[in-house]
Order: C-alpha cells, then structure tokens, then sequence
C-alpha cells in the first residue's frame, strides 16, 4: 500500500464535478452578454468549422477557439469576479469525493478539456489547492489569439498529463483515482487502478460495465450555495 501521498485522484470537470454546460459555454455567455464577441470572430469561428468539419469534426469543434481572438487575458478575472457571487452546479457527490480524498492526504487534480486560464480561475474558488491540466490558449500582447497553445485535452492528451503528473509528483498510479463523464475520459481513468465513471454517457456506462469500474450517478449541489458554499461534506466511501 502507498504512502496517502502518493495517491492521486484525477477529476474531470465538466459534467463530472460540474453540472453542465461547460465552463467554457458559460465563459463564451458571458462575453456575449457583453457584446465582447466580435463578428469578424464569429465568421472566422464558421469557416474554420465549415473547412474542417467532414475531415476532422473533433478538430472543428474543440481545437477551433477563434471566437477568442483579440479577448484579453483580463477578461478570465472579470468573469470570475463575476461568478464568484453566483451559484455553480456543483455535484454534491462530487464534492463530497474530492472531501473524501483529502481527508486521506491524496493529491487532487483537475484533468479538464476546458479553457486552461478558465480552469485555474474556478480552481481559484475551491477550498483547497488542486493541480490543473486543461487546454491551453496562445496569448499575444496580453491578448488570446484564437489559437491552441498545446492540444485539447482530452482522450490520450488526458492519459499523458495524467502520467506527466504521475512522474512529477511520484505517484502510484496503481493506487490512484480518475474520475470522467465521457469517453473522452476513458483514456484517463485506464491510467489509474480505480475508475470511478461520474454521471457517464451511454457508450462510457458501457465501457465501464464491461472493464467493471465504479457507475457513480451524482445528484445537483444546492445552487444557492455556490462554490464558496462547499464545506466538508460527509464522505462517501470510494469503492
């Protein structure tokens, strides 16, 4: 058995920890409710879809971030500022999972294919310190280009962080956790020794039921808490 620190529990975020829609889609709402969005944005954001979509769909639908082109790095703290006095669906479950690990000394990582600068910015808002991996965006003059800085994690882009974090942090992986909604996020929990499946897609409940991984179906966080709401919950036995 491993030292509790050499334990660690891998998280996606959204629809896992998170109650959709994605931090990204509440991000893009809320640059669009402040018409930050340009057109010209837009338009490139349709033709890069439009050329890409037949050949390469997951490409014109993750890696196509041109709607952010000319946004400023600030903006990330603008609207956390702005969320931190709302409500974010967090799973009551999930929380209570990330408790239960703590309790025990293990690592906690966000392993998300959301917005990098928008992960750390709700990672900022939890009650205790977690180590991020999540797509990163090019910045030029303090400015987001519309561009991916690295590749859209998810699937094997999951499975390398998870074992790039494994060797930095001396982790058992045997021992480890991983946690994941979609089939995106298969790759992720076959890295660890307990697959949890949380709230999981059908072809993801069906991938777990064959390799027999823990189904966790997990109920909505009161919204009138928020983030900052999330004390300790009473733990809920891993199994």
């Amino acid at each position: 058995m491993s030292a509790p620190e050499k334990i660690g529990a891998f998280f996606d975020l959204d629809g896992t920890l998170l109650r959709e829609p994605s931090l990204e889609w509440r991000f893009l709402a809320y640059l669009l409710e402040r018409d930050e969005i340009r057109t010209r944005n837009v338009a490139r954001w349709l033709a890069d879809a439009a050329r890409t979509i037949l050949f390469d769909p997951h490409r014109a639908i993750h890696a196509n971030k041109h709607y952010l082109a000319g946004i400023p790095e600030s903006a990330v703290a603008d609207w956390a500022d702005a969320f931190a006095a709302e409500a974010l669906p967090l799973f009551t479950e999930g929380v209570s999972r990330v408790d239960w690990h703590l309790e025990r000394g293990h690592q906690i990582f966000l392993v998300s294919g959301t917005l990098e600068p928008v992960a750390r910015a709700f990672a900022r808002r939890l009650p205790c310190d977690v180590a991020i991996s999540a797509t990163e965006l090019e910045v030029r003059d303090r400015h987001f280009s519309g561009r991916l800085a690295g590749p859209h994690m998810d699937f094997d882009a999951k499975a390398r962080a998870v074992r790039d974090w494994a060797a930095a942090r001396n982790l058992d992986l045997a021992q480890s956790y991983a946690y994941g909604n979609q089939m995106s996020d298969a790759p992720m929990l076959e890295s660890v020794g307990n697959q949890v499946a949380a709230n999981p897609s059908w072809r993801l409940a069906h991938r777990a039921r064959k390799r027999g991984w823990t189904i966790c179906r997990w109920r909505d966080a009161d919204p009138s808490q928020g983030i900052a709401g999330h004390t300790a919950l009473a733990p809920k036995a891993a199994r």
